[in-house]
């Protein structure tokens, strides 16, 4: 058995109002990615390439703030965060506020195989990702002319940070998106992996990290699940969120129940947003407790998406 689940990112209050004209074209690329990762899956790809592939294929569709399309900081440049974590013996890899490589989740990657160390920042991380052989980008290749009027609006407007990161065509349709990519993957021979990616919230300060690049806050894998979070990063990471998924499975919970209890944790301390989770037996969870959540799942064969309370 093997499964597949990815995310695009949970954010917004109040009802939910129906898709943007962009959406089509999210969907388009999500559904791509399920088919094409699904079947790589049934032919005996691996947990950790599946959501390493996974991923890159979300980094490179602009309406995602991950890779090109990541939204703009307060100075008006992109830095970019994504980690890796395998189930099978708990190797990770991360990599905090890169500014000049197309796929963040690939350096990720390089350092979980690499072994030693589990993190890396800033401009050692995009060394070390470029000679590993990860293509190099510019500013200006990353940064789309939707993130330039988000980041413009933002400013006059004297926003908080990500209040206008899911702005499509700079005009509010969902309220505020604090956007993620990420998967899990449960392969044929029974390992799990989790990866997520993010170009953060439009408007942070210099050096703000979230959830996304942090082990056990945004992204888990062990034997039981493979994890992966959206959402105020800051609660995530104070209730080591995606570990804590983890930990209810080992004191007896089912994984909709252990998924839909660290929602409530992090709701009372400032938190909106969603998980992704799957377990050993092909179980798949995604549980949300924003307005929305871009998110989708392959299982055996099937593929499932949605974007507002209700699957398409």
């Amino acid at each position: 058995m093997v499964g597949l689940a990815i995310h695009g990112g949970a954010g917004g209050d109040g009802p939910w109002k129906g898709p943007t004209d962009l959406d089509p074209q999210r969907i388009a690329c999500m559904r791509n990615v399920l088919s094409t990762i699904g079947d790589l899956l049934e032919n005996g790809i691996d947990a950790t390439e599946a959501v390493t592939l996974a991923v890159e294929m979300l980094e490179d569709e602009p309406l995602f703030n991950a890779g090109i399309g990541s939204v703009l900081s307060a100075e008006g440049g992109v830095t970019m965060d994504a980690s890796i974590m395998q189930g099978e013996d708990g190797a990770a890899g991360s990599v905090v506020n890169v500014t000049k490589i197309r796929h963040p989740i690939r350096a990720a990657e390089k350092i979980l195989q690499n072994g030693w160390p589990v993190m890396m920042n800033s401009a050692a991380a995009d060394e070390n990702a470029i000679a590993s052989g990860i293509e190099e980008v510019s500013q200006e290749w990353l940064i789309t002319d939707l993130r330039k009027a988000q980041w413009q609006k933002w400013k006059n407007a004297k926003s908080k940070p990500g209040s206008t990161d899911e702005d499509d065509s700079a005009v509010l349709d969902h309220d505020a998106e604090m956007g993620t990519v990420g998967a899990v993957a449960l392969d044929k021979f029974g390992n799990l992996a989790a990866a997520t990616s993010t170009g953060g919230m439009t408007g942070k300060p210099p050096g703000r990290i979230g959830d996304t690049p942090i082990i056990g806050a945004g992204t888990w894998a062990d034997k039981n699940v493979a994890v992966s979070c959206t959402g105020v990063g800051e609660a995530f990471i104070r209730t080591c969120a995606a570990h804590e998924v983890s930990v209810q499975m080992r004191n007896g919970c089912d994984i909709n129940t252990a998924c839909d209890s660290i929602l409530k944790l992090v709701g009372p301390i400032g938190g909106r947003g969603g998980v992704i989770a799957i377990d050993k037996d092909g179980n798949i969870s995604m549980p949300f407790q924003t307005t929305l959540m871009y998110r989708g799942y392959w299982h055996d064969g099937k593929i499932e998406l949605g974007i507002g309370p209700d699957l398409i």
